[in-house]
């Protein structure tokens, strides 16, 4: 299993490794793509020809004309070369747009089949990592690499063959003035140079601007988009926050304007110094060029085709190098969405299977634990068995330790010492898919999708809608989802369908509850199910509730302690622990109590009224 501690050790970018898996997805996913790049290699050589080779044929024969020779006996030639150069710059066209066509194509499908593996990344990556600030950076650091700034496959593939096509090309340049102004060449070689050198110090300048930015662009994608959404328009407007998120949009805009500033400001020194080692270079070819023709040593002609070849090395040259740069830059990028993808678990997996349909026994033995990068044990010492068809209560202060409980067991986290049992295994050696089969949770905390009720319920569009209707009865809900306007199908929020519906608070927990009933595993978890319904909603909930899951294993975590009464046993935390455990009764009979004390305060408003 990888670590953390391999993973921060890699400290040089695999290039190899990230060429290897772009040609790789590209092969497998879009081979058209390499039909592209041949059609444009193939167009840049024959263009080249047209460019450097036939202008001085063509040169020669029209100053053969203008020097007095017959027209005639060079109409033919001249009429060849230009037909010629008109029809390899017509065709070219043609299948440069078509060879583009295929290339944009492809980026567009490169970028949604990336997003996807991210997203799918994002969702099966341990629970764990989801609250670690580093992987959020991390993953953002993956989505802007494969997109902004590397054109994910089609980026580092234009590179690479834009090698491949240049060293093709130089080839032939080298060739012809070897043959004609081999000086020529020496020159280009400190042009080169310089390029090579300040080109580099551009690339490490947009490097370190893209490390900079990472966490910088989370920061602008919650306040420029999370916050824009009108799930947060009441609060905004009873509590007067907007000019607070004003503040802190104008403050982050500042902090990224300086950072692209900087990153332009520096990256232009070095323009201007490569423009001007450049100029100084052609300069000098041209004084060599012009002083071969003023002594007969080359022809006009040759003085165009040596020119032409002159520029042409230089930006075959310069082409090369920055390609090269520009994959070892896009490498870390790409790099960047390979550390996310191939991310450290956090919990080693277990192979184990599990049987659903047979009593399942719980058990935590002297469980203590404290969440990454705390020093706070949430938990200490717990120690819990829970039969098979015991129905638990969980209560407690806030922050007693009570949803971290139910984390644990679903196994969101491990434990930091001691250990979790079901049918005397130790969790960690179940496989995870197998293991969740055992648990129907619903949180606190529980999401809704902007998807159809049934999809939210189901997590499917195809279940037949008379299953989904006997857990909506059960939740209470059928009858508020037959007046919808499309009933089940009917979309929940405005995200996506406009006829979609806003659900009231204690219609969502209702649909919550619903999802809960319909996943029909052996073990339920309620983390404060019916916070945002009435008492008697309440209670008819918990009265279906029970009835429904009468022979399994439910837990249940509530304030409102007269809904624990229905349990066979009630656990109350408190710092960390299980102070005291036993029926309502028991407890209710203990001097001083923790649980006959919470009781007696929340029933005293009730009693008091009575008595009035």
């Amino acid at each position: 299993m990888k670590t953390k501690a391999n993973l921060s050790s890699k400290n040089s970018i695999p290039v190899r490794k990230v060429l290897k898996n772009m040609f790789y997805e590209a092969a497998k996913n879009r081979p058209i793509v390499f039909l592209a790049y041949f059609i444009q290699f193939s167009v840049s050589l024959i263009r080249k020809f047209q460019i450097i080779v036939l202008p001085k044929f063509l040169i020669e024969e029209l100053l053969a004309v203008y020097n007095g020779d017959e027209p005639s006996a060079h109409l033919q030639r001249i009429v060849f070369l230009v037909v010629l150069t008109l029809g390899i710059m017509f065709f070219g066209n043609i299948l440069d747009g078509i060879a583009n066509w295929i290339k944009n194509l492809s980026q567009e499908w490169f970028n949604e089949y990336f997003q996807v593996k991210i997203n799918q990344q994002s969702m099966s990556i341990d629970f764990e990592c989801t609250e670690n600030p580093q992987v959020l950076d991390q993953m953002n650091k993956a989505k802007e690499g494969m997109d902004w700034y590397s054109g994910n496959v089609c980026g580092i593939l234009d590179q690479f063959f834009s090698i491949v096509t240049n060293i093709a090309g130089l080839i032939g340049v080298i060739t012809i003035l070897m043959f004609s102004s081999p000086l020529v060449i020496i020159f280009q070689i400190f042009s080169i140079a310089c390029f090579t050198f300040f080109n580099n110090k551009i690339k490490k300048i947009e490097l370190e601007s893209f490390k900079n930015l990472a966490k910088s662009n989370r920061i602008f994608g919650y306040l420029f988009f999370e916050l824009s959404d009108f799930s947060y328009g009441k609060d905004i407007r009873l509590y007067d926050a907007s000019n607070l998120f004003t503040k802190l949009s104008s403050k982050h805009l500042d902090d990224q304007t300086c950072i692209w500033t900087d990153r332009l400001i520096k990256t232009k020194k070095q323009n201007y110094k490569m423009n001007f080692s450049n100029l100084i270079c052609n300069f000098l070819i041209f004084c060599y060029l012009g002083y071969k023709v003023i002594k007969n040593l080359i022809t006009i002609g040759d003085f165009s085709m040596c020119v032409t070849a002159s520029n042409d090395f230089t930006n075959c040259c310069q082409a090369i190098v920055q390609s090269v740069q520009e994959i070892l830059k896009r490498t870390n990028y790409v790099n960047e969405y390979l550390k996310f993808m191939e991310y450290p678990v956090a919990l080693p997996k277990g192979t184990k299977s599990v049987v659903l349909d047979k009593p399942h026994t719980i058990e935590f033995k002297n469980v203590s634990f404290k969440y990454p990068r705390s020093e706070k044990y949430v938990l200490q010492n717990v120690s819990i068995k829970i039969p098979n068809a015991q129905h638990l209560a969980i209560v407690g202060l806030n922050g007693a330790g009570k949803t971290t409980f139910i984390k644990l067991l679903c196994r969101l986290y491990d434990v930091t010492d001691g250990e979790i049992l079901i049918d005397d295994i130790n969790i960690k050696e179940y496989s995870d898919d197998e293991y969740r089969k055992l648990f129907a949770v619903l949180f606190q905390d529980f999401k809704l999708l902007a998807f159809s009720l049934k999809e939210n319920i189901a997590f499917s569009p195809e279940v037949p809608d008379s299953q989904i209707d006997d857990v909506l009865k059960l939740a209470g809900l059928y009858q508020d989802a037959q007046k919808l306007p499309k009933k089940n199908d009917t979309c929940i929020y405005k995200s996506f369908d406009e006829t979609g519906v806003e659900l009231s608070g204690g219609q969502k927990q209702k649909t919550a509850i619903a999802r809960a009933l319909y996943k029909n595993s052996p073990i339920v978890f309620l983390d404060e199910p019916t916070a945002a319904l009435d008492p008697l909603a309440e209670a008819e909930i918990y009265e279906d509730f029970n009835k429904m899951v009468g022979g399994k294993t439910a837990i249940y975590i509530s304030h409102r302690l007269s809904s624990c009464k229905f349990c066979d046993q009630i656990a109350v935390f408190s710092e960390g622990n299980i102070k005291e455990y036993g029926t309502h009764d028991q407890l209710m009979q203990i001097p001083d109590g923790i649980y006959k004390e919470m009781f007696t305060t929340q029933a005293k408003p009730y009693l008091d009224k009575q008595e009035n």
